[in-house]
């Protein structure tokens, strides 16, 4: 089995899909990651610094897995759905040769996001299934598909904190209110956690399921145990 997972930032793998991708690890997954932007307006200071520390943050929280990502270094802020797009993608499938391709909504709140999000649809056309991330605190995301995280909960909030330079810990709260939400949506046990992920069947994908690792486990429904007398 072999993934390509692409962040429209060095930090968005980790927030949005990092438990997924410890879960396929796990299942022993052949992982790629790619950025797509370098990441240089994601504070304040010399943007060249900026850059160059967090791509250092993204390698040191993919090595957390064995992967070492790859940069496609387009300008943070401006990412547009053009032939250059498009064309470092197509090139990144052709080389990895995925099973599967994950990236952002395509209508997630940033703008980057949204353009990888359209290019790699492009690129991906008919030879290889595209599944899409949750959306920043779920806004507008309607889920198709979960994956029981609650086993990699540790490693997905170190590899959130390897992002020093972006005040880590809103994310680290942030992920995990909405993974306890989305695990919730499966009637989740108590500390159960999940990513929520979005496919839209695309000939000659319509089912990609038996791609993905475990869902939450079904919970049965219970009524109150309670005698009332």
């Amino acid at each position: 089995m072999k993934v390509l997972a692409l962040g429209a930032h060095p930090d968005d793998i980790e927030i949005f899909m990092f438990g997924t991708m410890a879960a396929y690890a796990a299942q022993g997954a052949e992982l790629t990651f790619a950025i797509a932007t370098d990441g240089a307006k994601g504070g304040k200071g010399d943007p060249a610094l900026l850059a160059r520390a967090r791509r250092e943050e993204a390698t040191a929280a993919a090595g957390l897995l064995g992967v070492m990502p790859h940069f496609l270094d387009f300008p943070d802020g401006g990412l547009v759905v053009d032939a250059a797009l498009v064309e470092a993608v197509k090139a990144l499938i052709g080389e990895v040769k995925p099973d599967l391709v994950i990236t952002h909504a395509p209508n997630d709140y940033h703008g980057d996001h949204r353009a990888l999000s359209d290019g790699v649809r492009i690129a991906a056309s008919f030879t290889v299934p595209v599944l899409h991330a949750d959306t920043l605190g779920g806004t507008g995301f309607s889920p198709t598909h979960y994956v029981d995280i609650s086993g990699h909960a540790d490693i997905k909030v170190k590899a959130i904190r390897a992002h020093q330079s972006q005040d880590p810990e809103r994310f680290v709260d942030a992920a995990r209110t909405q993974n306890t939400f989305r695990a919730g949506q499966c009637n989740g046990a108590a500390g159960a956690l999940a990513e929520a992920f979005r496919f839209e069947p695309m000939f000659p994908f319509a089912d990609i399921r038996a791609l993905l690792p475990p869902a939450p486990p079904i919970r049965p429904v219970t009524v109150s145990t309670k005698t009332v007398t």
